[in-house]
């Protein structure tokens, strides 16, 4: 029987600007590439992508319930990120699964799948033949549901189909019209890849200092106060809505 290999037992170990060694080495536990599968049924009649925000999140909850049932992680400290459609899923995660992680890095993704009208990835149907999905699927429609810090990271002379610079533009005020903390940076002469040595150094400094705030005990715990600080205004609020008007004497 064929068989394709995915891997090698004597590949090397190598180390770049977007490897996960480079976090590692500075303290931080990696989950590299966890499978999150999107599917379908032919046999129904539904495809992947019909039911693709279920499954992600499905997929993401089963992943870190497992790294914290082996002790490797505090949940309340826990980042997403990933680069292209990776950055696509990792915003996504942020709108559907808030509770799942402490903030997001997103570099080079495509956030408005409007944008992408005549298909994207494995998506064959047009905007028109499944507009319901391609809403779905784009987590600015969802922007103002996306509470925690994001870190959207992009070349200005991105020429991948699909991930025109004005999808992280329009994303970053998507976001910051709706109250969330968010930070835009715009690498001048970067295409889909950050290739200039003054670019990757300038993403790593970004990258690092955005999760050295957002991931520390002393943020985890600020970020929690302030949740419960705002849940009781609101109760309070309700309650005072809900009392009966005094009677005039």
């Amino acid at each position: 029987a064929a068989g394709q290999p995915r891997d090698s037992p004597y590949r090397f170990t190598g180390i770049s600007a977007s490897s996960p060694l480079v976090w590692l080495s500075r303290g931080y536990a990696i989950l590299e590439g966890p499978a999150l599968p999107i599917i379908g049924s032919a046999a129904e009649g539904v495809e992947p992508n019909d039911t693709y925000i279920k499954q992600l999140v499905a997929g993401a909850r089963a992943a870190v319930q497992e790294v914290v049932r082996r002790g490797v992680t505090d949940p309340r400290r826990i980042a997403v990120g990933g680069h292209s459609y990776g950055a696509f899923m990792a915003a996504n995660l942020l709108a559907h699964a808030p509770d799942l992680f402490a903030c997001a890095v997103a570099r080079s993704g495509a956030y408005n799948r409007t944008l992408t009208p005549f298909g994207f990835q494995a998506e064959e149907r047009t905007l028109w033949e499944a507009p319901e999905t391609y809403m779905a699927m784009s987590p600015f429609i969802h922007a103002d549901r996306i509470k925690k810090p994001v870190l959207l990271i992009h070349g200005e002379e991105d020429t991948n189909t699909g991930t025109n610079v004005i999808q992280s533009e329009r994303f970053f005020a998507a976001l910051k019209g709706n109250g969330a903390e968010v930070r835009l940076v715009l690498l001048p002469h970067e295409s889909h890849s950050t290739r200039g040595l003054e670019s990757v150094c300038h993403t790593l400094a970004e990258m690092s200092d955005f999760l050295d705030k957002h991931t520390s005990v002393e943020a985890v715990e600020a970020a929690a106060a302030k949740a419960a600080a705002k849940a009781s205004e609101a109760a309070a609020v309700t309650e005072a809505k809900g009392e009966k008007p005094m009677s005039k004497l």
